[in-house]
């Protein structure tokens, strides 16, 4: 109990306070906006993070994380364009509800699941650091280079699983993401890797020039070459307090959407695509109406928006618990992490528990202060889709630039930053995903980072495994990979 009153302590000061406001309010615009999404957003502040205290800048980033989603149900239910990729399953159901005049209606509903969704997740992991938190301390002691190494690997395997289709194409980019991790001056033992004698390539890419670079440069071209769209004007009329009352008939599919969300979340490489995709198929096998779904079915709504409002709390857990993050937004936030000089890991259940609190009480008071604001302010927030794509793309090259120039005044940077922006663009054009490279380079570091300094310990290759936690992973990988190729096979059976 005393991490938890210091953790709530630690909230207690006016720059903290701020910065939750900031990134909740602006969170909610930025996933209002079809085109940006939290990725983006997260990509443009990771910059200002370098000038801020540690819990202000992750403070920021999680309420532009946790509240994004919100946002993103605003378009998917007015206009039928998601405004993150996770809102996707929330136009089946949302816009066929505005379609039948029952705007407020769809809104109201997506603002009382998404906020159980999340409450449901973060209450659930206070409760786990309360209760579990004396033992959890017990882990690093368990924990070595080698196995912290395995955690890693074994995050690479469940991000590439998880691209069912594309595994070979996340396979890919996951390798280039890790071979831009090996750019640079190995510093221990003085070695060269892919610098071709060239200056600028000895100190290696700052991982926040490339994430600016694949996220935020990427999307201003693209907006930037495309049209402006021209959606068509939605009117919301009635009350948004109502959803909360029809969210009390469907109980069943609140806390199964958000027990998936959960656990999905906790997951590293799964994440809000597949939570919302078992969520849905549930809501769908246990309704009285399946048909309903796909023309307006409430549960259906209920169950997209839960469970991916419930992953953002659930996805700190590998991340702070491993040290290994399960997407992108929990990479970005893992480097204000390496900043601070915090290590996630097992080693911060002793060290920084009051800080775990502070993370999750911060995600709590987002909900809360999102769900405030959009009770207040739908009518005024639903003018920010509108914005045209051209301003918009300008607007977000103009601030990835002068983020990346302000952490070190270098116009190498830039440039290094415009070159992976290209290569994201390349990406974005052939539809290509983008996650598995920064995972790549994130989990890539890790990798090359806890294996060279457990080197002096590997005579042989099954060193690497001859550790508790190591084989146990290892274990772990290999039905993994079992799995996912039976039911690759299985599926492409039942395909022809």
């Amino acid at each position: 109990m005393e991490a938890f009153w210091a953790g709530l302590d630690n909230l207690a000061s006016w720059p903290v306070l701020i910065a939750i406001l900031i990134g909740s309010v602006g969170g909610l615009a930025i996933g209002a906006v079809p085109g940006i999404g939290p990725a983006i957003a997260i990509a443009i502040l990771l910059p200002a993070t370098v000038f801020l205290d540690d819990l202000v800048s992750l403070v920021l980033l999680l309420g532009v994380y946790g509240s994004s989603m919100y946002g993103g149900a605003i378009p998917a239910i007015l206009i039928n364009t998601p405004g993150t990729p996770v809102n996707a399953l929330t136009t089946y159901d949302g816009y066929a509800m505005t379609r039948r005049g029952e705007a407020a209606r769809g809104l109201s509903l997506a603002y009382a699941a998404s906020f159980f969704g999340g409450c449901f997740s973060i209450l659930l992991g206070l409760t786990a650091l309360m209760v579990f938190g004396p033992y959890l301390r017990d882990l690093g002691a368990l924990f070595g280079q080698r196995d912290i190494f395995m955690a890693a690997v074994l995050g690479a395997v469940l991000l590439i699983a998880a691209h069912r289709k594309t595994m070979g194409l996340a396979a890919l980019l996951f390798g280039l993401g890790f071979l831009i991790a090996l750019v640079g001056r190995q510093t221990t033992r003085q070695i060269d890797r892919y610098t071709f004698d060239i200056e600028y390539l000895y100190p290696g890419f700052n991982l926040i020039v490339v994430i600016v670079g694949i996220f935020a440069i990427s999307q201003a071209l693209f907006l930037l070459t495309g049209k402006d769209a021209d959606p068509p004007e939605a009117r919301i009329r009635g009350g948004l307090l109502r959803g909360f009352g029809e969210l009390r008939k469907h109980p069943v599919v609140a806390f199964c959407s958000a027990g998936y969300g959960t656990v999905m979340g906790i997951i590293p490489g799964v994440g809000e695509f597949v939570a919302q995709f078992f969520s849905y198929s549930t809501a769908r096998a246990i309704s009285k109406n399946p048909g309903q779904f796909g023309r307006g079915a409430p549960d259906g709504l209920i169950a997209s928006e839960a469970s991916n409002n419930a992953v953002p709390a659930a996805a700190m857990v590998p991340l702070l618990a491993l040290g290994v993050p399960g997407e992108a937004l929990t990479a970005m936030m893992m480097v204000v992490f390496f900043d601070a000089g915090i290590k996630p890991g097992p080693d911060i259940f002793e060290n920084n528990s009051d800080f775990l609190f502070s993370l999750f009480i911060a995600l709590l008071l987002i909900n809360v202060l999102v769900l405030m604001t959009l009770l207040i302010s739908t009518r005024a927030i639903t003018r920010i889709i509108y914005i045209p794509n051209r301003l918009l793309g300008a607007f977000i090259l103009i601030l990835a630039f002068v983020g990346v120039f302000s952490i070190r005044n270098s116009f190498t940077d830039c440039m290094f930053a415009a070159g992976f922006g290209y290569v994201g663009y390349i990406l974005r054009r052939l539809d290509w995903p983008l996650v598995p490279v920064v995972l790549g380079l994130v989990l890539g570091s890790i990798m090359i980072d806890k294996l060279t300094a457990g080197a002096g310990q590997i005579k042989t290759v099954f060193d690497i495994v001859n550790r508790p936690v190591a084989g146990t992973l290892f274990v772990v990988i290999l039905i993994v990979i079992a799995v996912t190729i039976i039911t690759t096979v299985r599926t492409r059976r039942f395909e022809h």
